[in-house]
């Protein structure tokens, strides 16, 4: 591949021929510029040949093995020569330049760090040159801008564009670094593995160590497979000369995985080796804040309250100010009943993060403990407000009845005031009172005498309400890592991600930092711890990725900060600091128990319809999920491992930069050396002839490349049809027999693209179709024990879809993933089959006439939805081995050409090895209200869908031409 990228000579004369065309409007306007040639070239500086063949061989490939704060100052220098002389082009005349120079101009920005100028420019260049794809440098820097302003999704499809019009780009390692760690922000951890383990078999130069690679593979892991990281972090350790920073940071997750992860053993054992790892992790990196953060949890856990303090103390001593911290430091308070010292560490914990969950929930119970239910209330409100709380519903009814609770005092008082009022009324005139006045003075009397001691009672010190110690797992960052503008910053905490938002302010800006911290006396005690089953033959009827993916926190996004690369988890990021210089000092642990709280997401809200450079709004959204790590969490499952056609075998020399060349460095040499090798040749001559046609096996050239630029969703269709049109009738045909079934037009009918669904009637009657053999008491009957993926969801009303609350409508049908076997699915759709039954015995033996009478619109909707309750939807049940599933699949075969599962006719019974969903067959077991989020089928392949019954299936389609608009709302 080579790229458009000029010499800045090249683009320099471009400037100058356009200033020439400019400035010959006429004799007075040549006199005009003679004047004034010398202010001219005091403002506008020049470029010397030297110094733009210097400029030639520099473009974004440079980006991150180019130190200009160091060594590099002359390099520093001459490129911001280079911008103040383009930018005179430019302004000079008038933006009429060419392309190459905004390109150029792109490239020097970004070696400078100068992210919005360079994107400005890309964006012309964008704008201004047609072809712009062919162009890997300009792809390459562009990408690099939009990680930078964590604009992943953009990110994701320049680097993918780099590799699919230049395989062989000098910076590829780098592409499959970033493409990890964006891919483990976005939960597709399968294409994350992919991409890591590409760049570590990737023999070129990197930013990162492979050590460092190799930890961020069992970063992957510890989100959902908590064994493989243990050992992959176990293995690394064992790694010689390890890096101390990425000893520390392997010993800190390690020791956090064991305290956080029941799996891994019993509690006991756990937190000695939890213990033992950060405390060998303190010995690698003494400043590291977050160490000493998770070292105080560990020691609180088991009741070593002083050692506890003295951790905190350490973490807050090594590291900027942290939320999480002051939280956890006023649980330790207040589980020592020292709850003015737990108010002061609360309330600088929500002065730092002021939606920190978390602290605003265990300030609530504080005030509640201390009968303060008015401030308790607030707090309360201002957890559920925060987009990390995860029990909104029993925070909501907690403050209901708070307020109840409120209201009822409010009306004692008042009637107390009208019988003090009356009592004064009755003592004055005591001697003209009647017999029945006389007995109300003494019932007042009475109920005063009584109210007496209760409000006696009530001021006596009540006993300490413990804090719930919502932050069992607290967030893994290491809140050190602050930005300027849209630079690294901390983020979410679970996982490493490539983002970062900024951390949370220092402890100078409040009262707090005067606070001394004062660990309990030494005698303190310490705290004790219709049933359906559905079969799909073809293409699976499985959900989009982003639907199912159980709610974890699984990013601990201070990829950034592995982007600001350096020092110690405790050192700040300062503004100047590489993006691109990826370490994991700043990696947080993932923090696998309910309720800890998170930082702000990284993932910037960008617009997925239409990713074009030349929108330049980043809007961030940040967001606090819980760190949640359940078992049922999706599992790299290995599939996304690397071909063995992708492995180099040979080392590839480092692409040489030449400084008077037009082309950029990563440049390769011409495919047609190979014709000048002799038959005879040396193992050197057969190196440097593979060297010239690719790296890593790839070609660096395409035959299609001119033609063909990267594929593109297709544009919706236009123009855009009615509302009146957009749901047409659903085409049912009815079978009556087997010569009906074979009948060519309904092949024909069924494949044509103006009938984007069919239905068809009759089938299994028409073909003799045994579909007893796929009951439910038959597959038990089979194979029992055969593997069926769960999806746990809310049952729904059948045409909305509401947020666990069940307070608000939603588009994402959320699922959390779990595995069971066929015979204990089989045992809940009885179950479930039987409560639906009783439930609607129950509804009709209800009704009565005055049932039929119209509702209002508000309470007919709060009927209609209910309260929510939860559902198992069996799925994804392979039923491809044909020695399991013998019966099953010579019973599809019935089925005619062109919806069997296997045909000479379907191009994937010739693809030669398996694709499950669209080459097998995959069955779902399901109850009534059992959803399948939207998604795409495979390469937008039909799929044939058989309802085995009792209950209905209903399917929704979309027509062919529609499927970018459907990709682009399935990305959202």
């Amino acid at each position: 591949m080579q790229s458009c990228g000029v010499s800045v000579a090249a683009a320099a004369c471009a400037a100058a021929r356009s200033l020439g065309s400019a400035s010959s409007g006429g004799d007075e306007e040549k006199k005009m510029a003679a004047g004034k040639a010398s202010e001219t070239e005091e403002d506008f500086p020049t470029l010397t040949a030297q110094e733009k063949d210097s400029l030639a061989g520099i473009d974004s490939s440079l980006f991150g093995f180019q130190n200009l704060h160091e060594d590099g100052a002359r390099t520093k220098g001459l490129l911001m020569k280079a911008v103040r002389c383009y930018d005179s082009l430019i302004l000079k005349a008038e933006g009429k330049v060419e392309p190459e120079l905004f390109c150029q101009l792109g490239h020097f920005n970004l070696l400078l760090e100068d992210y919005s100028k360079a994107l400005s420019a890309y964006q012309r260049y964008y704008s201004l040159q047609s072809d712009y794809w062919k162009n890997a440098a300009f792809l390459y820097g562009l990408g690099m801008v939009y990680f930078h302003y964590n604009a992943f999704q953009w990110a994701i499809k320049a680097f993918q564009e780099v590799l699919y019009i230049d395989p062989g780009f000098s910076r590829a390692k780098e592409i499959h670094l970033r493409l990890g760690l964006m891919f483990k922000v976005n939960t597709d951890y399968e294409s994350s593995l992919k991409h890591f383990q590409l760049a570590l078999i990737d023999s070129n130069p990197c930013t990162l160590s492979k050590a460092e690679i190799q930890f961020h593979i069992a970063h992957l892991y510890e989100i959902q497979r908590y064994r493989a990281s243990k050992e992959a972090y176990e293995s690394l350790l064992q790694t010689e000369d390890l890096p101390p920073q990425v000893k520390a940071a392997t010993l800190q997750q390690l020791g956090w995985m064991h305290h956080t992860v029941e799996q891994l053993g019993d509690k006991a054992s756990r937190d000695s080796y939890a213990i033992q790892c950060l405390q060998k992790s303190l010995e690698a990196d003494p400043n590291s804040g977050q160490s000493w953060y998770f070292l105080g949890r560990c020691y609180s856990s088991i009741g070593k309250v002083q050692d506890a303090f003295i951790s905190y103390r350490q973490s807050i001593d090594k590291s900027e100010a942290s939320a999480d911290t002051w939280c956890s430091i006023g649980v330790l308070y207040q589980q020592q009943n020292q709850p003015m010292d737990a108010l002061q560490a609360y309330i600088c914990a929500v002065q730092l993060d002021h939606s920190h969950a978390a602290a605003w929930m265990d300030l609530g119970t504080l005030y509640e403990s201390c009968n303060q239910p008015h401030d308790a209330i607030k707090c309360y409100i201002n957890a559920t407000r925060s987009k990390g709380c995860t029990n909104i519903a029993a925070l909501t009814h907690r403050i209901k009845c708070l307020q109840v609770a409120c209201r009822l005092s409010k009306h004692r008082v008042g009637i107390c005031a009208v019988g003090l009022q009356m009592l004064e009324q009755l003592r004055a005139n005591k001697a003209n009172l009647k017999p029945p006045q006389l007995q109300m003075l003494e019932q007042l009397e009475a109920q005063l005498a009584m109210m007496q001691q209760v409000g006696h009672s009530t001021n006596a010190p009540s006993p300490r309400q413990p804090p719930h110690n919502h932050l069992p797992s607290p967030p893994s960052i290491p809140h050190s890592s602050t930005s300027s503008g849209a630079g690294p910053g901390a983020t979410k905490d679970d996982n490493t991600t490539a983002t970062l938002v900024t951390a949370a302010p220092p402890l100078g800006n409040g009262s707090s930092e005067s606070k001394p911290l004062v660990p309990p006396a030494e005698g303190a005690g310490a705290p004790a711890d219709s049933v359906a089953n559905h079969i799909l033959s073809g293409d699976a009827d499985k959900a989009a990725e982003g639907g199912d993916k159980p709610s974890l926190s699984a990013d601990n996004p201070r990829l950034s900060a592995l982007l600001a690369g350096g020092k110690a988890a405790s050192t700040p990021v300062e503004p100047h600091r590489k993006v691109n210089n990826i370490h994991p000092a700043v990696l947080p642990s993932t923090p696998h128990a309910q309720g800890s709280s998170a930082a702000s997401s990284p993932i910037s809200a960008m617009s997925t319809a239409t990713p074009s450079p030349k929108s330049s709004e980043h809007n961030q959204t940040g967001g606090h999920s819980p760190s949640t790590a359940t078992p049922t969490a999706p599992a790299v499952n290995g599939k996304g491992g690397i071909s063995e056609d992708s492995q180099s075998p040979l080392k590839a020399d480092p692409p040489a930069s030449t400084c008077f060349k037009a082309t950029p460095p990563h440049i390769h040499g011409s495919s047609s050396a190979s014709s000048s090798i002799s038959i005879y040749p040396s193992s050197t001559d057969v190196l440097k002839a593979c060297r010239n046609l690719g790296k890593n096996g790839l070609s660096n050239s395409s035959i299609l490349l001119d033609k063909c630029p990267p594929p593109r969703l297709p544009p919706p269709p236009s123009p855009a049809l009615p509302k009146d049109k957009l749901n047409p009738p659903t085409p049912s045909i009815y079978l009556e027999n087997k010569r009906d079934a074979f009948f060519p037009p309904l092949h024909q009918f069924c494949t044509n693209p103006s009938n984007p669904v069919t239905v068809i009637r009759g089938l299994a009657g028409a073909l003799k179709l045994d579909l007893g053999l796929f009951s439910t008491k038959t597959l038990v009957e089979a194979n029992p024990e055969h593997l069926v993926e769960v999806w746990t969801q809310l049952s729904q009303p059948a045409d909305e879809n509401w947020d666990p609350t069940g307070t608000k409508k939603m588009w994402r049908c959320e699922s959390a993933r779990s595995h069971t076997t066929i015979a204990k699915y089989a045992q809940y759709q009885a179950t479930s089959f039987q409560e639906s039954l009783r439930e609607e015995n129950e509804k009709k033996a209800l009704k009565e006439p005055s049932d039929t009478e119209p509702a209002s619109a508000e309470s007919a909707a709060r009927k209609r939805r209910g309260p929510l309750k939860y559902i198992k939807f069996g799925t994804n049940i392979d039923v491809s081995d044909e020695r399991k599933w013998k019966q099953q699949l010579q019973e599809l075969s019935k089925l005619p050409a062109f919806a069997r599962v296997v045909s000479a006719g379907n191009l994937l019974s010739h693809v030669g090895h398996t694709i499950l969903g669209m080459n097998t067959v995959q069955l779902y077991m399901k109850v009534p209200g059992s959803r399948i989020p939207g998604h795409q089928e495979h390469n937008n392949f039909c799929a044939v869908n058989i309802n085995i019954g009792p209950g209905d299936c209903e399917w929704f389609a979309v027509p062919e031409p529609y499927w970018g608009v459907m990709s682009n709302f399935c990305e959202k």
